[in-house]
């Protein structure tokens, strides 16, 4: 594997070789990645997988004319033919005067902050091995799991980089470790699965295999039986493994993309109520240790915590330097780059800060309502807001959780939907996109 500083190099002689090949501006990206995976089931093992690769992409620009290339082939042959391709594409793409480099004047410079993103500690192949065995056993060690789907852990390694023609080269390392499970509990027509992982950049971080296996068994075998959802109008709880997807939702509405094309159902909301007054919900670049985490945007922007949501408020969209000279407003250092193409739009550790009740206070007062643990499918209407997904999860009856159901439908539309959320004080960071234990009333539920 490369060190950073190697890959930063990478970038920067191929921006070089562009810009001596008749490039007015070029960027360029250089990622490497290794990472091994290793599953078992039913206690043997299934398969061991190791994986290595290195890619560069090539952005250039003649005039107001951009083409964008990739390669694996890194030999110094290969990069001359590459430039010379990648000019010769500009020259012929059709203008837009919207795309170009990030603003200079903008760019990070010095040193980026420490966000301590990768472990000095290897993990071996028997390691991961023992992990996985270790997390399926205990699933399979619950009481009325049947089955397994097997059990894996994984561990990975990369390097990413980023060079500008007009100033700006940055890279920097992560790892991550990840052990999950998957079970199967009761017999027959009547069988049910769940699931259970967890993900980190540093191993020490990562819950015991124990503990990931016995919540998946424990998942699976709560769903056993399920019942029918009444249909009607009535208060929705979100687990939050799935009530982060709403932040999805958020984020692809208030992208300069669908902005600039007008197919938001948040269009007109920028400085408007949003959430309900309380809510917040954040972006942190900056979290040690985040999955998400990054010294710097996909042009070279510094990046830093910001508030999206500000108690029910719309504070700022999501844009890229394109999006932003388009609207006329100024880059938010949301912009993302893979190995083609040109930037794009992302958020980096979004989550909803946690409410003031615990989540039995939550449902206390709920008389008739559902506990939602799994969404299916992906019904939602990104120009009107309209929602509807298929669910299962567990009835609700006098403020409390009672008995699993599924084959239901829960509707409604989005702008309603996040201006009755509430969030409960259960926050956790898990994942890359965070939220606490969410109630949204009067949504409509259709049983099966």
């Amino acid at each position: 594997m490369l060190t950073p500083s190697q890959a930063q190099d990478r970038a920067h002689d191929i921006v070089r070789r562009a810009t001596a090949a008749g490039a007015d501006a070029a960027d360029a990206v250089f990622a490497a990645s290794a990472s091994t995976e290793v599953s078992v089931r039913l206690g043997k093992l299934e398969d061991v997988g190791r994986s290595e690769g290195e890619d560069l992409g090539l952005r250039v620009f003649v005039g107001s004319r951009s083409a964008s290339v990739s390669t694996s082939d890194l030999s110094s042959a290969a990069m001359d033919a590459l430039v010379e391709r990648a000019v010769a594409m500009a020259r012929e793409a059709p203008e837009d005067r919207w795309a170009g480099l990030a603003p200079q004047e903008r760019l990070l410079h010095g040193a980026p902050p420490a966000l301590d993103l990768a472990d000095r500690h290897a993990c071996t192949p028997e390691q991961l091995r023992s992990a996985a065995q270790r997390a399926e056993d205990a699933a399979r060690a619950v009481e009325g799991v049947t089955n397994s789907e097997g059990g894996g852990a994984a561990a990975s390694e990369s390097v990413w980089a980023l060079a500008t023609s007009h100033g700006f080269a940055g890279s920097y390392a992560t790892t991550g470790f990840s052990v999950s499970a998957s079970v199967i509990a009761g017999e027959g027509s009547a069988m049910q699965r769940d699931y259970a992982f967890h993900s980190a950049r540093h191993l020490a971080h990562l819950d015991t295999p124990e503990a990931i296996g016995q919540l998946a068994g424990e998942r699976a075998v709560a769903r056993l039986d399920p019942g029918v959802a009444r249909s009607g109008t009535m208060p929705i709880v979100f687990d939050p493994r799935v009530g982060a997807s709403l932040l999805g939702h958020l984020s692809g509405a208030i992208t300069g993309g669908a902005i600039t094309r007008r197919t938001s159902f948040l269009l007109d909301s920028l400085g408007t109520e949003v959430f309900a007054p309380g809510v917040t919900i954040r972006d942190d670049p900056h979290r040690p240790h985040g999955l998400r985490s990054r010294p710097f945007d996909g042009e070279g922007l510094p990046v830093s915590p910001v508030a999206i949501i500000e108690n029910g408020m719309l504070e700022s969209w999501l844009l890229d330097s394109a999006s932003a000279r388009q609207l006329g407003l100024e880059p938010t250092g949301h912009a993302a780059r893979g190995i083609a193409g040109a930037p794009g739009v992302s958020t980096s550790n979004l989550y909803m800060e946690p409410g003031k009740m615990p989540v039995a206070t939550l449902i206390e007062d709920i008389e008739d309502g559902i506990y939602v643990t799994e969404l299916i499918g992906q019904g939602v209407n990104p120009v009107t807001g309209d929602y509807s997904r298929g669910a299962a999860g567990f009835t609700i009856r006098g403020g409390e959780i009672v008995a699993p159901v599924a084959g239901f439908t829960i509707a409604g539309n989005l702008l309603a939907m996040f201006r009755a959320l509430t969030p409960a004080n259960d926050l956790v960071f898990r994942q890359g996109v965070n939220v606490p234990t969410l109630r949204i009333d009067g949504m409509t539920v259709a049983g099966g």
